[in-house]
């Protein structure tokens, strides 16, 4: 039988009281950071125009987007939440998948559950822990490197699972909804190679589908079974070669939410590692950007695969996101990086420019084709000193956390950050309203107060 039987039932007997107090607390601080990047999204390129278009294919008043409040059919409203999601590589991150797990579920879901009404905050809790299982579980178990851009890919599943539990259906419904979400699947790394807007499309791409799919398996259209495991399943056609003990080892044991990692910086995760060993060692040693000669750094082959590219000066700001040399020169000059490290002035600083020139990425000899870490790094001083530091944790990984003053300061800037800013006032609410999600009756709350109100104070 082929393990979408499996997921199906995990998705369809797990419910609410049945997930441990880790995966709920990992759902709040998950959800709440995803509304947040949205909304720090919507300053993101091309977003007025997504949602100008998606209006030429319905009017209908299914779902509404964050922070503007434009109402649109519920595939097309998830659609443009799922990109305003993606759209600065801000959103978390499973590592060991290479699957940002809250994207397309988190568009998806909720176009779903406002258009349905009545959705509780403990159904969405479950609908987002039971997306993510599905999702991370089934992406740890490909032996491949990246071709098609998996959190497109197998955040679909993500989606679909979570739309499926929140609606309520049976298991022989769920997997006709993974089949015909399967057959919409799409991404093409080639977006990612290019720094292309179409990057953060394709996981809204991927959402709509979800909805669309769920839609259609709800009123009884079928499609066939062998949705993964099939000659031209998802890990033949996507991925390649699979393990399939460790597909389903830990499944309803192993929450793979608990597993998610927070971006603490707005770029490709993969640039993470370079940045926060740059930063530890001028915290720790004291020296100054000015004062370095050159960087080496030794990566697993991911790493110089997703953001091992040139730095140039006429970079777009979604190639310089995903650009490890860029981002790192930019963290030592000024200490972080923030959303405006892609400013057309930053861009173009001569000074980043130049230290990104002396920073070498090598690739070590990891086996492992989704690795992420170890990186090893060496500072080299124009004094002749030298600092050395392996990193394996990196910071906003479960090893090495985000606390939650840190996480909701994140919110907070990206709240304040929207084009159309809901307010501190709001803000607070949604907070609180996260905390105590389930009591929460209709999950449409959460959405008036992403919603921004005229005069709202940023």
């Amino acid at each position: 039988m082929d393990a979408i039987a499996d997921f199906a039932a995990h998705v369809t007997d797990t419910g609410y009281d049945d997930l441990p107090p880790a995966a709920v607390r990992a759902a709040k601080v998950f959800l709440l950071d995803s509304f947040g990047v949205a909304l720090s999204g919507g300053n993101g390129p091309w977003v007025r125009e997504m949602i100008d278009t998606a209006g030429l294919w319905g009017d209908g008043r299914g779902a509404r987007v964050w922070g503007s409040g434009d109402w649109l059919p519920a595939p097309a409203a998830a659609l443009c939440n799922a990109y305003q999601i993606h759209n600065a590589e801000f959103d978390c991150v499973h590592e060991g998948a290479v699957v940002h797990p809250m994207t397309v579920l988190l568009g998806a879901a909720m176009a779903a559950a406002e258009r349905r009404g009545g959705v509780s905050g403990r159904t969405l809790i479950a609908a987002a822990v039971l997306g993510v299982d599905v999702a991370c579980h089934i992406a740890v178990a490909s032996n491949a490197g990246l071709s098609f851009f998996r959190p497109g890919t197998a955040g679909a599943l993500a989606a679909t699972a979570a739309i499926g539990k929140l609606a309520g259906f049976d298991g022989e419904t769920l997997i006709n909804a993974f089949s015909i979400a399967h057959a919409q699947m799409c991404g093409t790394m080639q977006a990612h190679t290019e720094g292309s807007m179409l990057l953060g499309m394709q996981v809204g791409f991927n959402a709509r589908n979800a909805v669309v799919a769920c839609d259609m398996a709800g009123r009884g259209l079928q499609g066939p079974r062998g949705v993964l495991e099939g000659p031209f399943g998802f890990f033949r056609l996507f991925e390649g070669d699979y393990d399939r003990q460790r597909l389903l080892a830990g499944l309803g044991r192993l929450w793979r939410i608990t597993e998610v990692s927070h971006k603490p910086f707005p770029s490709g995760r993969a640039t993470h590692g370079i940045i926060d060993g740059c930063l530890r060692l001028k915290q720790t040693h004291g020296f100054t950007a000015e004062q370095v000669e050159r960087i080496e750094a030794a990566v697993p082959p991911l790493i110089d695969h997703l953001v091992g590219r040139p730095v140039a000066s006429d970079m777009a700001l979604n190639y310089a996101r995903l650009c490890a040399t860029y981002v790192a020169a930019h963290a030592l000059r000024h200490d972080g990086l923030g959303v405006d490290a892609y400013d057309a002035g930053a861009l173009a600083d001569p000074a980043t420019l130049a230290l990104a020139e002396r920073i070498a990425i090598r690739v070590d000899d990891n086996p492992d084709p989704n690795a992420l870490v170890p990186i090893s790094l060496s500072i080299h001083l124009r004094d002749g000193g030298r600092h050395d530091l392996t990193v394996s944790d990196v910071y906003g990984s479960p090893a090495n956390p985000m606390s939650r003053e840190a996480h909701l300061a994140k919110f907070r800037r990206n709240r304040a950050a929207a084009p159309k800013p809901i307010g501190e006032a709001a803000g607070e609410t949604l907070i609180a309203a996260i905390d105590g999600l389930e009591e929460l009756d209709d999950v449409a709350t959460l959405v008036d107060l992403l919603t921004p109100s005229d005069g709202a104070p940023a």
